[in-house]
């Protein structure tokens, strides 16, 4: 272990203390989660990227409008599932709809709200992405640790997710 500097972290008590092994071994743990499903969701986006030729922006918004209600959402709603500025957003959109994948008007309960929806193209190319996803997914996820223990693992980040459901909406 690293020398510990002289003030790294306060204790309750105000004293300064270093990280116990056990911080040490729970923080090496963090690490290869976190960093390993980085690298898998890399790998897995990469492989609808090759099969599809849609970038991991691309598929990522297309999956949200394939699972949208009537596969359309406000581009607010578009805009929190990429973690994207609404400029970045509004790139992605444009892109879409240069290639006929989805079209943007305005919402018919709120003409200030602008919704995207998928076209029939873009509807067809969501669904190969998402079969190619879950291709991949079996091969390099499910295959490796079971579907139980796929289960458990998605199960246990749920209860931790500190937002649960903020991915749906309504249009």
């Amino acid at each position: 272990m690293a020398e510990c500097p002289e003030k790294t972290r306060t204790g309750d008590d105000g004293d300064a203390r270093c990280p116990t092994p056990e911080d040490l071994a729970l923080l090496e743990q963090w690490d290869v989660l976190q960093s390993g499903m980085r690298r898998l969701t890399d790998q897995l986006l990469d492989d609808v990227e090759t099969t599809t030729d849609l970038a991991p922006s691309s598929f990522r918004a297309l999956w949200f409008l394939l699972t949208a209600p009537e596969h359309a959402a406000p581009m607010n709603q578009l805009a929190a599932t990429l973690g994207f500025t609404t400029a970045g957003t509004t790139k992605v959109a444009d892109r879409l709809a240069e290639a006929g994948l989805l079209e943007r008007h305005p919402s018919p309960c709120d003409r200030r709200v602008t919704l995207a929806r998928l076209t029939e193209p873009g509807l067809a190319a969501a669904v190969t992405a998402a079969l190619t996803l879950a291709d991949a997914l079996r091969k390099r996820v499910v295959g490796p640790l079971g579907a139980q223990s796929f289960a458990s693992l998605v199960d246990g980040v749920g209860t931790v997710d500190p937002t649960p459901g903020a991915r749906r909406g309504c249009p």
